[in-house]
């Protein structure tokens, strides 16, 4: 390979990092309060929920398949959560009727996919819009008040194990659980084969209808959480508090260097693409840009991402057919014809 082609294969992996500390010394040189501890562990504190939910995403589209409706979802885990406590005034009966919500979404989906071979997008956007109508639905559009939750549960919103918030410890969790099954598992190897490859995977003996189906109960479950911990962050239960997630989560994803169409994609390319994205959101807070111009640039991140995706591929695949016809021997036959 060519040394202009290894630059661009370099730089089509590792952009997003450059991209990051380029941001950050641009939001610090407008302003000398951007880059210091404390807004860093803002920052990183900010990421938790979202990075929650981008990590079993990104396993997904690693394996050519996508989840759009986690953030209905988010808000339907959070609203039942929400009412079961508000009836029992009891946490962990709230915490796992969240959980039970997430898994038979993530299920629904996953069997629907996985094994009924519907287009996922398709799926999951309809899912999108029956579970954020299942949230209203069951609350009559109303928020469970912060006096109707617990105490114990309300306490997490603030919860820390030593000096660590409890929501960037679950944040690590996830982040190097995640990065552990994808470059030292089984399970991993069979998730880039499958994005890689379908049918080869399938060949190789690989169970391609089941590990999708586990990576879809793996999103709905982390949505699910994600709905909780911002009911404990922000105090109440809102039928619409994860409205957007879906498309925040699949703009850090892309950004991260996760191929949308599966077999590509690192775990510290998504840890830079979510704080790549954190971190623009609130460089823009630090100049007081109004909160249109915030949604508006959300949109404009994803339109890049998705551009970005499609020159990462575009370089990987020169790069990838520039080794094999190094490697392909010439052949010295010559054939005419007769």
């Amino acid at each position: 390979m060519s040394n202009k082609n290894s630059l661009a294969l370099f730089a089509a992996r590792n952009g997003i990092f450059m991209a990051l500390i380029v941001l950050v010394a641009f939001f610090s040189l407008l302003n000398k309060n951007f880059l210091t501890f404390g807004n860093a562990e803002n920052i990183i504190l900010q990421s938790a929920e979202l990075g929650i939910v981008a990590i079993p995403l990104a396993f997904l589209l690693i394996s050519g398949s996508v989840d759009l409706s986690i953030g209905a979802v988010a808000s339907a885990a959070a609203v039942t959560s929400g009412l079961v406590m508000a009836a029992t005034q009891n946490t962990l009966l709230g915490i796992g009727a969240g959980l039970a919500l997430g898994l038979v979404a993530g299920a629904i989906n996953g069997f629907l996919v996985s094994y009924v071979k519907l287009n996922p997008i398709v799926v999951t956007l309809g899912f999108l819009s029956i579970w954020a109508g299942y949230a209203q639905l069951v609350t009559s559009g109303r928020t469970v008040q912060r006096s109707s939750l617990p105490e114990d549960f309300r306490s997490l919103g603030t919860a820390s194990i030593g000096p660590v918030p409890l929501q960037i410890v679950l944040l690590a969790i996830v982040v190097v659980l995640g990065w552990y099954v994808l470059n030292r598992t089984r399970f991993g190897k069979e998730t880039l084969a499958i994005g890689g490859n379908e049918k080869a995977a399938y060949l190789m003996g690989v169970s391609v209808q089941l590990r999708r189906f586990q990576i879809f109960i793996a999103s709905g479950v982390a949505a699910s959480i994600t709905g909780m911990l911002l009911t404990a962050k922000v105090q109440s239960a809102s039928p619409v508090i994860g409205t957007g997630m879906e498309l925040a989560a699949l703009t850090v994803v892309l950004l991260g260097g996760i191929a949308f169409e599966g077999g590509i994609g690192r775990i510290s390319g998504v840890v830079a693409g979510l704080l790549f994205f954190k971190v623009l959101n609130n460089g823009l807070v630090f100049l007081q840009a109004s909160a249109f111009l915030q949604t508006i640039l959300v949109g404009a991140t994803l339109v890049i991402a998705v551009a970005l995706d499609s020159t990462i591929q575009e370089v990987v695949k020169k790069a990838r057919r520039q080794i094999l016809q190094r490697v392909t021997p010439k052949s010295d036959i010559t054939t005419t014809a007769r």
